[in-house]
């Protein structure tokens, strides 16, 4: 797959279909990547890869830290997301699209659209994340990498990933920057040179930036409640997706359209189209 280099990080990309252009931001936590669309959880069965190429181009890519991607150890938030996002474009000569974040990836894109409210054509909202039981595990994922780091250093971070190999979700003492290390022997070998206290003050920081809230993070209410923007949101009901965060997005959205849709209703058979007719008419 090709790659771009955005704000100095290498991206992974592919660009699917034919149409007005669609910027995906991938489910999967900490490991965003392309393959996520098609083998996690409800998007596996729904096979939105499937069915919305065939009207747009689709846009999607390995988040920064996540599958093939590259990465920098820095205080990353939601506005690093949205700039991948946004470079990407730029890569790719598009000036306006429309925007999708499943999962993790919501706040990603309410991100992108806040920040770049030009840019947006309409949002696709699919599953936030969200809620207290989501704030409360993504802070103890951060916590217990934090840990086995003062305990046995940023070298033996390198050599577990060296060893096990897993990201971040599967494995928390890997941390948000397990991904390039396991493909990228150079930032490896930088990373286990840093300042173990200065790691910590930047992964403690990302973290509460990062998890700040009960509901759907990513934007400020403020923001969200001036965005002009049409958009369809589309509630998950579990630890990671409480649907209190995707009504928190209807209610701060002033051109929300939320589908009102069981989990078990939202099936191959009726998601790509609820999805295509809500862009068909933005």
């Amino acid at each position: 797959m090709p790659t771009a280099i955005v704000d100095g990080i290498e991206t992974r990309y592919e660009v699917i279909g034919s149409g007005p252009p669609l910027l995906m931001y991938a489910p999967g936590g900490f490991d965003a990547a392309i393959e996520k669309w098609r083998t996690q959880g409800v998007y596996a069965s729904i096979k939105l890869l499937d069915h919305l190429p065939e009207r747009y181009t689709c846009i999607v890519f390995d988040r920064r830290e996540a599958g093939q991607s590259g990465g920098r150890v820095e205080r990353v938030s939601w506005t690093h997301y949205a700039v991948q996002g946004k470079g990407l474009l730029d890569h790719l000569q598009i000036d306006r699209a429309h925007v999708m974040g499943a999962c993790m990836g919501v706040s990603a894109a309410i991100a992108f659209a806040t920040a770049y409210p030009h840019v947006a054509r309409s949002l696709i909202l699919y599953w936030p994340v969200g809620g207290a039981k989501y704030r409360m595990n993504a802070q103890l994922r951060f916590a217990e990498h934090l840990t086995f780091v003062e305990r046995n250093g940023l070298a033996a971070v390198v050599d577990l990933i060296g060893t096990d190999g897993k990201a971040f979700g599967a494995d928390p003492r890997g941390g948000p920057w397990a991904s390039v290390l396991k493909r990228d022997p150079e930032f490896a070998e930088a990373y286990a040179r840093q300042p173990v206290e200065a790691y910590k003050l930047i992964v403690t920081g990302m973290v509460r930036t990062l998890f700040d809230r009960d509901t759907a993070p990513g934007a400020e209410p403020e923001d969200l409640l001036r965005l002009d923007v049409p958009v369809l949101v589309v509630p998950g009901r579990d630890a990671s997706h409480a649907t209190s965060a995707a009504r928190y997005l209807e209610e701060c959205l002033p051109r929300a359209h939320y589908w009102d849709a069981p989990v078990a209703d939202q099936t191959e058979a009726t998601a790509p189209a609820r999805l295509l007719e809500f862009l068909n008419a933005s």
